[in-house]
């Protein structure tokens, strides 16, 4: 008998905010501290650059999250209200509701009406949450929890352009922070990948394409505000 087969489904929600996460601290830090030091900054303005641009991103990843997490938990408890008094005053066009959603998944009419009837008589606003609005299972995400994993995620993309930036000579940043920033980028998406049961090339070229993209606008830009200031 063969072993049942792996689903990376359930890592969807948390491998994407870590995902995001982490790629945003990497490019976001690295294109600053590269257009700042393409504007000829000293290491002095270089470093408090990337330490801003760390800590603002890092807050506005836990805010935006925060906020995200909080209106979709919002929207999703005002629809099951909505459900709830639905089921109350009109049981019987939700439970035709129910069947006519089971016959549309190839489910014949009778045994639809049947399975349709046996959810309303156990748990019809668990069955109408899943099957009509979408709704999981196990609930939505912890909005603190949420925020926190995006600030955290942050900081740690955040960390490696900066610790580079620290690390070489000034007059090679605007050449190393970039390069390494690619490296940390593709090893981003090879890991996301690799977590998610996908191939791998896709992804690592995905990423380290729109950070280099990135990275290069902000290098233009910073070097052209040198030359005029």
């Amino acid at each position: 008998m063969p072993p049942p087969a792996s689903h990376y489904v359930r890592r969807a929600s948390w491998l994407r905010a870590a995902v995001l996460g982490a790629n945003d601290g990497i490019i976001s830090t690295a294109s600053l501290i590269v257009g700042v030091a393409a504007s000829g900054a000293g290491r002095a303005a270089i470093l408090t650059a990337a330490g801003a641009g760390w800590a603002a991103g890092a807050m506005a990843m836990a805010a935006g999250e925060y906020v995200s997490v909080s209106s979709q938990a919002d929207s999703e408890a005002a629809d099951l209200e909505r459900e709830r008094r639905a089921l109350e005053n009109f049981p019987e066009i939700e439970t035709d509701e129910l069947a006519a959603i089971y016959q549309r998944r190839g489910l014949a009419p009778a045994l639809a009406r049947q399975v349709a009837e046996q959810f309303m008589a156990t748990d019809a606003l668990s069955a109408h949450a899943r099957d009509e609005l979408g709704l999981g299972a196990q609930g939505g995400a912890n909005a603190l929890l949420a925020a926190f994993a995006s600030a955290v995620s942050f900081s740690a993309g955040a960390a490696l352009p900066t610790l580079v930036a620290f690390l070489v000579p000034l007059a090679a940043t605007v050449a190393a922070v970039p390069a390494a920033s690619l490296v940390f980028l593709a090893a981003l998406g090879a890991l996301s990948a690799w977590l998610g049961g996908a191939p791998p090339l896709k992804p690592t070229l995905r990423v380290a394409f729109w950070g280099a993209l990135a990275m290069a606008v902000t290098a233009g830009i910073g070097a052209l505000i040198g030359k005029a200031v």
